[in-house]
């Protein structure tokens, strides 16, 4: 079954964490292989929510672009070192393939043999052989009469001229592999001079005291049905494949490299037969250019957002199965209909849980805990103008299953959750910042809950000397300073956002005004600064 990754925006809160890791636990009730993972760092809060209920935390995703390991390709199509150059070739002819990866015995690449090298080199072979004796049987057909050695490694000499000639002018030797038909004369020579492998051609008959000289002599022998001629010219595609293997350096592509950095790679080295390798070298496989059409893409379900610019990179390259969000609709577009549950509440995780009840999961404490926690964050404990009826129905319901009070829990979420001494200024500014677009270009706003936003205030020129430093070529930055007992929010921002902000609170602004009862990004800042354009 393939995975389904489950993950929330970038610069990931505690809604979108824990909504994904709900999702991902209802999801694997009802059968499917899913995976929540985070696009960014987890703030202080996230990881206090997950700390105490005893989450473990999810592993980073860098990207979901398409990578060679998603595309389809030959996997297991490579031999090992030590087959034959025949049986290499008839792999290639049986899967209709023009070049094959070879590997070590532990399958670490080794270098790729294509048909043109098989056919540019067989032509130039001399008569050396190294290879094995199950290779030498395999090739020419052959029956096992003697097995000393498995590796033989020699030269190969032909019988084919008379007796006396032959036994007047060979001198054989040790390293021989002598090709013979049933001449006992020469085939005595052979075994009295101790020689590597004796073949014996046309299925012919050797005497009984030869075989005995040749037991005594660890001569090996076998025996093949072919005729000298035969033999002599099939021997050879016995050698070990690797005997073929040029110092020339192959190309290789890892399984883990995208598939846009390949196409790239490949039309610069103009080769057709790649060999796909792990980190480690261990061969999976070959691709061939003409054959990247099929591409199984990441399949993932994006939760709390449904804007390509707060979404994972590659998200194009993705097949998006399903979108839970609560924000207004986005920009992303699908190639085949999907799932797309948005609703007007304060949390993705309200969604979620209806999405329990809908498919009658039970759900677990910790799961709950989770809900809770992410619930309470994105409406500041219920007090946002974000927050719903269902939103607070929902909580009454989940504290019945923790048997926690959400006041209670919420401050302590919220007081545990911000260790400012600890951050530098574009920690605090990047923790929870989100990228927006208008006709006029890009704009962020980034938001800090705190039951304590003295110390913040105290360091407002530094803080927003940082915005500055960081605007680019956004058009402005927010950073919204949330007190939550207070219910209101401070306001630190680039030079560029004065006009933005004097439109939307139609007041004198200055670096850190608080407005009474503004504590809603996605309600009270966004909606207004998108209509004035």
């Amino acid at each position: 079954m393939e995975k389904i990754y489950i993950f929330g925006h970038r610069n990931p809160d505690t809604d979108s964490v824990t909504s994904a890791i709900s999702l991902e636990y209802l999801k694997k009730q009802l059968g499917y292989h899913a995976e929540a993972r985070v696009l960014g760092e987890l703030n202080d809060e996230t990881k206090f929510v997950l700390d105490y209920f005893h989450v473990k935390y999810p592993k980073y995703l860098n990207d979901v672009k398409l990578q060679m390991k998603d595309i389809f390709y030959h996997k297991g199509y490579f031999l090992k070192e030590t087959s034959s150059i025949e049986d290499t070739y008839q792999f290639m002819n049986d899967k209709n393939i023009t070049g094959v990866p070879i590997v070590d015995e532990n399958k670490k690449f080794k270098g790729i043999i294509t048909a043109k090298t098989i056919l540019n080199k067989i032509f130039d072979w001399q008569d050396t052989l190294l290879t094995s004796y199950s290779n030498i049987l395999k090739t020419l057909n052959g029956v096992e009469l003697l097995k000393y050695d498995e590796e033989i490694d020699g030269n190969v000499i032909a019988a084919s001229y008379k007796s006396t000639t032959f036994l007047e002018n060979i001198h054989l030797k040790k390293t021989d592999i002598l090709i013979v038909g049933d001449r006992h004369s020469i085939i005595e020579r052979a075994v009295l001079s101790k020689i590597k492998l004796l073949i014996i051609t046309g299925n012919g008959n050797i005497k009984e005291e030869h075989l005995k000289i040749a037991k005594k002599n660890k001569v090996n022998v076998i025996k093949t049905p072919l005729d000298t001629f035969k033999a002599v010219n099939r021997i050879l595609f016995s050698n070990y494949i690797n005997n073929l293997l040029g110092k020339e350096r192959s190309h290789t592509i890892l399984e883990n490299e995208y598939y846009d950095d390949f196409l790239k790679k490949a039309n610069l080295l103009g080769f057709n037969n790649y060999p796909i390798v792990d980190k480690h070298n261990t061969c999976k496989g070959l691709i061939r250019l003409t054959e990247i059409n099929k591409k199984n893409r990441k399949k993932v379900i994006l939760v709390d957002h449904n804007e390509s610019e707060q979404s994972a990179i590659g998200l194009e390259e993705t097949d998006i199965l399903e979108v839970i969000d609560h924000h207004k609709i986005g920009d992303i577009s699908t190639n085949a209909p999907i799932n797309f549950r948005n609703m007007a509440v304060g949390s993705t995780n309200t969604i979620i849980y209806h999405l329990y009840q809908e498919n009658r999961v039970i759900i677990p404490y910790w799961v709950a805990g989770l809900m809770l926690s992410g619930i309470l964050s994105d409406t500041l404990a219920l007090t946002s103008p974000t927050t719903t009826d269902i939103d607070r129905q929902v909580v009454k319901n989940l504290e019945e299953i923790t048997h926690l009070s959400y006041q209670e829990y919420s401050r302590e979420m919220f007081a545990g959750s911000l260790n400012l001494n600890k951050k530098t200024p574009s920690d605090l500014i990047n923790m929870d910042l989100k990228t927006f677009q208008t006709n006029s270009g890009f704009f962020k706003v980034s938001q800090i809950i705190t039951l304590n936003p003295t110390p913040l205030l105290e360091n407002k020129d530094i803080l927003q000397e940082e915005l500055e430093k960081q605007l680019g070529a956004d058009i402005f930055i927010i950073f919204m300073i949330t007190d939550i007992l207070k219910n209101g929010s401070y306001f630190l921002y680039t030079k560029s956002a004065e006009e933005y902000l004097k439109k939307i609170f139609k007041r004198n602004i200055y670096q850190g005004f608080y407005v009474e009862g503004c504590v809603s990004r996605k309600k009270q800042i966004i909606p207004y600064i998108m209509e004035g354009e």
